[in-house]
């Protein structure tokens, strides 16, 4: 035996060896690496759209809930209560009441600004009126000092929040530099400031001419009784369709079919549901027009195919096992259906009806062609039947009727109103993820 020639040559390299990659192994590397970044950066174009829109929603409808008010100290005796019922022009008669103790108030605190009844007028709005219905309401209060917020004009308040500028003024008869002037002094003496808009939160539409005392709270009351109706109708016959096509109904031609215009219903657009609703609803069975209830009824078409689809889902999600083992055992096909199978799906079927019910919610096209717009949410129902049955407006549908409002300040209501819409919808949406999570059972 010979020694082995440790300085013969080397064994060579394999070309293919598994520790280096090749040429197409590179380039498929390359390409996956390239399918991610493309993939990181459609999801930042998403967020950064996003964040675009969440910026654009707060920064013009958040000065929606925020109004410029003039607080006065006004005190009306007796005497002229009935001078001012007695005449013919009763609001005339207040507003010089109020001129007369806007001049007091600046005397007390050491200024003299000119002006006259048509300047308050232009800068404090229905003040006489507002007056006048307080101290009709509220006659004890005569002869004793109270202080009023009084809502300044849609200009006025336009101006503090950078809306409007004395540019913009030049040719209006609405409001002029010189109201500025007065307006610019009453801010500096403390009679004029800011502050939350209540009325905005928890008022009614006030018409074309009022944009300052318009609010949506009526709006979301109507809101509340079209989704109570959803709700009662909606979920029952959607869930009953569908444990009944998923595990009832025998598979043939007529089942098929059904399933086939359940799925194209729920692509239908949801204009057609406002037609239907309005040529059976009302034409046909005479119900209430503007009614939350013809609403709800709508709503609850335009729903059920998202429901029955989702439900659908949420029961072929449960594995066949189960069934089979609740038969094995001597359960009935109903016993294995609703005390194992409909358990299990039940959270999958809560989050499919409360994602319905938040894109009903946010549906305008069917509630304008059964008269649910803005104008009609003139005042809270006065009880739970009429609030079913008197007419009412809904919140998108509300937000509509502002948009196309051609004063700014409306236009602003419309932003803030798409804020509270918003947070309604991330409520419900928050509320089907928290009962996911509670019902949701592990197999």
């Amino acid at each position: 035996m010979t020694d082995t020639n440790m300085d013969g040559p080397a064994t060579p390299q394999r070309k293919n060896s598994l520790m280096a990659p090749d040429a197409r192994t590179k380039q498929r590397n390359a390409a996956e690496a390239r399918f991610k970044a493309y993939g990181i950066i459609a999801i930042l174009i998403g967020v950064f759209f996003l964040v675009v829109l969440a910026a654009s929603i707060l920064r013009n409808g958040l000065p929606a809930f925020t109004q410029t008010v003039v607080e006065l100290e006004f005190t009306l005796t007796e005497e002229q209560y009935n001078d001012a019922e007695s005449k013919v022009l009763k609001t005339a008669a207040y507003k010089e009441f109020l001129v007369t103790a806007f001049r007091e108030n600046l005397s007390e605190r050491g200024v003299e600004v000119p002006f006259d009844e048509s300047a308050i007028d232009r800068i404090v709005g229905q003040a006489g009126n507002t007056l006048r219905t307080y101290f009709r309401a509220n006659e004890d209060q005569l002869g004793q000092p109270v202080t009023f917020s009084l809502g300044a004009s849609s200009r006025v308040d336009g101006y503090f929040k950078g809306r409007v500028t004395r540019e913009d003024l030049s040719n209006s008869r609405f409001l002029n530099a010189e109201d500025l002037d007065i307006v610019d002094v009453l801010a500096d003496v403390g009679i004029m400031k800011q502050q939350f808009n209540w009325t905005f939160v928890t008022g009614k539409d006030a018409g074309v001419d009022n944009p300052g005392g318009a609010g949506i709270g009526a709006s979301v009351i109507g809101s509340f009784f079209m989704m109570l109706v959803v709700l009662m109708l909606a979920l029952p016959i959607g869930v009953a369709a569908s444990i009944y096509l998923e595990e009832f109904a025998p598979k043939n031609r007529w089942t098929d079919l059904i399933e086939v215009n359940i799925s194209n219903l729920a692509a239908v657009p949801s204009i057609v549901f406002g037609i239907l609703g309005l040529a059976v609803f009302i034409q046909l069975a005479g119900l209430p027009q503007s009614a939350p209830l013809v609403g709800g009824l709508v709503l609850t078409l335009m729903t059920l195919p998202t429901i029955i689809i989702s439900t659908r889902a949420s029961l072929k999600a449960v594995p066949p096992s189960i069934r089979s083992a609740a038969l094995g055992v001597g359960a009935s096909k109903m016993q294995s259906v609703f005390h194992h199978v409909l358990p299990l799906a039940m959270p999958g079927i809560l989050t499919g009806t409360i994602i319905g019910l938040a894109q009903a919610l946010g549906e305008t096209a069917p509630l304008l062609l059964i008269g649910m717009v803005g104008f009609v949410a003139r005042e809270y129902p006065d009880g739970i039947v009429s609030g079913f049955t008197d007419a009412n407006s809904a919140m998108p549908a509300q937000i509509y009727t502002w948009a196309a409002r051609a004063d700014q300040a409306f236009y602003e209501k419309a932003w803030g109103g798409i804020i509270v819409l918003l947070v309604f919808l991330l409520a419900m949406n928050v509320l089907a993820i928290i009962l996911r999570r509670r019902f949701e059972r592990r197999w």
